[in-house]
């Protein structure tokens, strides 16, 4: 990613990809919590942050937040000051190894093994003889020829160090193989999931072994794993998995850190899950005050944000201000709606985005949004925006909205309003009377 001159350099710029641990330096805002949480010395981050340093005695946090409210660029900035710290911290990518419309609590602990083995190695950790055969003869079954061909080439010897790449690399092969049967070979992927479902006890040893044996490279230090795009997950798939093996998914002997959908904590069967993990909320930057005044202060800190990735002089007067309110605090929607604009300024051959290409991009994404409401949904939408922001007695139609995108929640006393969008959609029906811009 670099920094935008241009027009031309927005694409790049403005990414949907969160920050990397590389590109924190340059391009990462910080001091956004204040305008989250509505307190500067309250953070969700710094929690899970202490959290993870052994301050407090737990194994497993939910993050919960709205999609684009940009959860994966703090938790990668959180990544790289543990690992400042002498921590190693593993990120699983769930929708890239695993199909999230097929997913069961199994899997996420087979992707557990493959990161707790990349923290040994990477850790050059020695790994005994003892621990090896048990991952080899776990998955025996199914995998012979690929552990038939690596055992030929690298004995397996007491202390055998990671840096013998022979069977490291074979013991990599069968986790490739996994990944990509779980995604695509519903036969086999039943196989592995058997395999986990009835040896559960077994699998959970061989990951408390390989923990200790990295953290013993670490001082102590136990290794970190976080779950990203849970919260990708549709409402009925995510209690499949989190609800039904909450005590599973917290209770291994090293941090879990798992993302999880904001609109499934109105369900009333979200009060379990508070037994078992940490729950911590990621607010979106707050835009608009409860009132729908203008709030300056988040506007300004989302300015900073575009700032840090582009020479605001590439918008004319009034359109990135008018961009950054009616995307509603949604750091994914209002890049969007940048790099849409910039295309269009571009295909006009000017140099700077004008109200006009950011009008025609803010229809796209407002067309995206009325198309996920029906007209029954007005009236509960209309209440939220004329006044009823706070209590909401109907938590299943508040799930919905929240899941499609076209209610957010904000911080403090825990907020809703209806996305500014959906809100000039009812303008121009002539449902909101005297809205303001």
């Amino acid at each position: 990613m670099q920094y935008a001159n241009r027009v031309s350099e927005m694409l790049n710029a403005f990414s949907s990809s969160p920050l990397q641990r590389e590109q924190m330096a340059k391009f990462y805002c910080k001091d956004t919590m204040e305008y989250r949480t509505s307190d500067k010395y309250s953070s969700p981050i710094e929690d899970i942050f202490d959290i993870c340093r052994g301050l407090e005695e737990h194994r497993a946090c939910l993050l919960l937040g709205h999609r684009g409210c940009g959860k994966s660029t703090e938790l990668n900035r959180m990544s790289e000051r543990l690992a400042n710290a002498g921590y190693r911290v593993k990120t699983i990518h769930c929708s890239m190894d695993l199909n999230l419309f097929n997913l069961v609590y199994s899997d996420l602990f087979i992707l557990m093994g493959e990161a707790l083995l990349e923290t040994a190695e990477e850790a050059g950790c020695e790994i005994k003889e003892s621990v090896l055969e048990e991952i080899q003869n776990f998955w025996h079954e199914g995998t012979e020829t690929i552990i038939a061909s690596e055992c030929e080439a690298a004995s397996i010897e007491t202390g055998v160090s990671v840096k013998t790449k022979g069977i490291f690399a074979g013991i990599f092969d069968i986790f490739s193989k996994i990944k990509a049967d779980l995604k695509y070979n519903e036969e086999t992927r039943k196989e592995y999931r058997r395999k986990i479902s009835a040896r559960f006890s077994d699998w959970v040893k061989i990951l408390e072994n390989l923990a200790k044996e990295a953290a013993k490279k670490d001082e102590g230090k136990n290794p970190i794993i976080i779950f990203e795009d849970l919260d990708k997950l549709n409402p009925e798939d995510a209690w499949k998995v989190f609800y039904h093996y909450a005590a599973i998914l917290s209770g291994m002997p090293f941090l879990v850190i798992y993302t999880f959908p904001i609109a499934l904590s109105y369900d009333a069967r979200f009060s379990a899950m508070e037994s078992y993990f940490t729950i911590k909320t990621l607010p979106m930057i707050k835009i608009a005050t409860i009132e729908n005044e203008p709030f300056r202060e988040g506007i300004a800190i989302i300015t900073e944000i575009v700032k840090k990735r582009a020479n605001l002089e590439l918008f004319e007067e009034d359109v990135l201000e008018r961009l950054i309110a009616r995307t509603g605090g949604s750091l994914r929607d209002l890049f969007s709606v940048i790099n849409a604009s910039a295309k269009r300024a571009e295909r006009r051959e000017s140099e700077t985005i004008s109200m006009e290409d950011a009008a025609r991009a803010l229809e796209e994404i407002k067309t995206s949004l009325t198309r996920r409401i029906e007209k029954k949904d007005y009236p509960f939408l209309l209440n939220i925006y004329n006044g009823n922001k706070e209590r909401i007695e109907d938590k299943e139609m508040l799930l919905q909205m929240l899941q499609a995108s076209v209610v957010l929640e904000y911080n403090g006393k825990r907020w809703h309003n209806v996305h500014p969008l959906v809100a000039d959609f009812f303008r121009e029906q002539g449902m909101i009377e005297n809205a303001r811009e």
